[in-house]
This record gives C-alpha cells, sequence and structure tokens, in this order.
C-alpha cells in the first residue's frame, strides 16, 4: 500500500525538503502552503504530488486540505506539521499582533491540522498513522528578542506529546523534529551574523537542508509500533548546548 503525507508549509525551505525525501522513497504527497504558485512549481514532474493553497490558521481551510488529501488518495499515513512564522521582539516590546499571527500560525495552526489528521487517521482502514511536529532547537533554548516564538515552540512540546498520549489507542504515534541552523530562507541568516546573549553578533554554522528530509524519512518509515518521540537535527558546532 502506498503511504500518503501531508506536509504544511512545504513549498519552500524545511517544508520542500521534506516533502522531496517523502516523494523520493515512494510517498504521495500533499504539499499545503499560503502561496499556490510556490506549491504548484515544488509539486511539478511528480505524479505523486498534490498541491493544495492552505491557510493553516484557518479552520475552513485546514478541512479541506484534509478532505482533498483523502479525495485524491484515499487516506492520510503521515502528517509533517511544518508551517511556521516568526518575528523579533523582546517580552518588552514585541506588538500584540505579532505575537497573536505567530501564535496563530505556530500553535494553533499545528493544533488544526493534528486535530484534522488525527481524525482522519482514527477513522481510516488500516487505522493509524504518524504525526510529526516541527519544534525548534527554540522549544528547549530560546535566543535573544524571540519570546512569541520560543513561547509556541514550547508549547509545541506539549502538543507532541499529549498527541502521543491521545493517540495510543489508535495506533497513532506523534514524535517531534527540532532543528538548528539548516540552510533555508530563514536558516541562512545564521552565517551573516546573528545576536548572542553576551550582546555580541556571531555568524554560526549552517548545515545543508536535506539532512532534515533524511531525518524526516527516517521518522515516518517506521512501524507503528516504534516512535521517535523526540530528535534533534542541527549543525554540529552550532551554539547550541552553550546557548545562554
Amino acid at each position: 500500500m502506498t503511504k500518503v503525507a501531508v506536509v504544511t508549509g512545504a513549498g519552500t525551505g524545511i517544508g520542500l525538503a521534506a516533502a522531496r525525501s517523502l516523494l523520493d522513497s515512494g510517498y504521495r504527497v500533499v504539499l499545503a502552503g499560503r502561496r499556490e504558485d510556490v506549491l504548484k512549481e515544488a509539486a511539478a514532474g511528480s505524479p505523486d504530488a498534490l498541491a493544495v493553497r492552505t491557510d493553516v490558521t484557518d479552520e475552513a481551510s485546514v478541512r479541506a486540505l484534509f478532505q482533498a488529501a483523502v479525495g485524491a488518495y484515499g487516506r492520510v499515513d503521515l502528517l509533517f506539521n511544518n508551517a511556521g512564522s516568526a518575528a523579533a521582539g523582546t517580552v518588552g516590546d514585541i506588538s500584540l499582533d505579532d505575537w497573536n499571527r505567530i501564535v496563530a500560525v505556530n500553535l494553533t495552526g499545528s493544533f488544526l491540522c493534528a486535530r484534522e489528521a488525527f481524525n482522519v487517521m482514527r477513522g481510516q482502514d488500516p487505522r493509524g498513522g504518524r504525526i510529526i511536529n516541527n519544534g525548534s532547537i527554540s522549544a528547549y533554548a530560546p535566543r535573544p528578542a524571540s519570546v512569541a516564538y520560543t513561547a509556541t515552540k514550547h508549547a509545541i512540546t506539549g502538543l507532541t506529546r499529549s498527541i502521543s498520549l491521545d493517540g495510543r489507542a489508535y495506533g497513532i504515534a506523534c514524535g517531534q523534529i527540532d532543528i538548528g541552523n539548516a540552510a533555508t530562507a530563514m536558516g541562512s541568516r545564521m552565517a551573516d551574523g546573528v545576536p548572542q546573549p553576551n550582546g555580541q553578533i556571531m555568524a554560526e554554522p549552517v548545515f545543508d537542508v536535506a539532512h532534515v528530509g533524511t531525518a524526516i524519512r527516517y521518522m515516518a518509515e517506521l512501524p507503528l509500533e516504534v516512535n521517535v518521540q523526540f530528535i534533534t537535527v542541527m549543525a554540529t558546532t552550532m551554539p547550541y548546548v552553550g546557548r545562554g
């Protein structure tokens, strides 16, 4: 049976790397994101890729995404909850609009997609599936002036654990991938120099985002009685362990 994956934020960066890796390993992949042109370009050339424009903050849009996946391929075996947003700002400076936007995308969007995937997975035959949430190194250790992003990524860890527990009765596994300094449009700025806790600006190493796709594929291809609960994929010498 060919497995079916839904990847959010799939048009670029980490989501695109994951989608390509899953397609290469034989999955049918539904690519979700806000920009239809970018999604269609990402899906072009693969008969097993379906692009669906999606706003993860909108309940109806998320429901339509999973209806499209089931309508096209009959089931959903994997959700990679990857869509995310960030904005710089300390706890004293960030605007409420920026806070609400980041919470809506990173946390509420992940919940809405997980809820739809969960309901599809527990009702399909064969039952079950896997949800992988994109956490971040910031799920453990914050960067300066990143209060909204950090708070949502800490919350993703709670979401991951709750899905893991709630999914046991239905053969639904849930894990989290925490990524540090992948070379994407967002992550590549690390190589140009970013603020450190001591006030300095320092360049940080980055790594090829294709390795994230490899990690996602490893997690996805495990049998459902096996789960990678948490995995950290990072540039070897980035200042993570000693951050702060």
